[in-house]
């Protein structure tokens, strides 16, 4: 087995037991819940196999609908973080500049890319996530404001745990 396949594998399991055990249990006002699992999609290496990505993806939103008690709800939404996570990356990234750096980590991409990357894809999953559990027009600016609110604590998560685990690049 690859030391790339473990470490992913361990990061699934560790961002599904954070996200299940702790996470869930996070709740601002009703306003505001962390959905720190999409970080799994978002550090796939990009060398992933846009099948695989797709399949990984409802996998893990499956995995959290059997905790959350959400019939496909967060398969749905991972599904189309997935299909988001590959357009932005064939506009941003071009092919020949990821050879050396197989991973979209901040450490690798930089702090400006990584933001952009986990902000765009993060409102993109909270967007389609909590439209289609509201899945009703009739409280639109409640709807709106934990999109905008659940985000930005779902990137401050993301960030904090980048920052956790940077690693500098050495010169050559």
């Amino acid at each position: 087995m690859s030391k790339r396949i473990i470490i992913n594998f361990l990061r699934f399991i560790v961002l599904v037991f954070i996200q299940v055990f702790l996470l869930k249990n996070i709740n601002l006002y009703d306003l505001s819940t962390p959905y720190l699992y999409i970080l799994f999609i978002l550090l796939l290496p990009f060398e992933v196999p846009n099948v695989l990505l797709f399949a990984l993806s409802f996998i893990l939103g499956l995995t959290i609908d059997a905790f959350y008690d959400t019939p496909g709800l967060h398969a749905a939404a991972c599904v189309v973080l997935a299909f988001v996570r590959i357009l932005f990356i064939s506009i941003t990234v071009q092919k020949d500049g990821f050879d050396n750096e197989p991973e979209p980590t901040l450490s690798i991409m930089g702090l400006r890319w990584f933001l952009a990357y986990a902000v765009v894809l993060t409102f993109v999953h909270h967007f389609f996530l909590l439209n289609l559990e509201a899945f009703s027009l009739s409280q639109i600016e409640f709807t709106i404001s934990r999109i905008l609110l659940s985000s930005v604590f779902t990137v401050f998560l993301i960030l904090i745990s980048g920052l956790l685990f940077f690693k500098r690049k050495e010169r050559k």
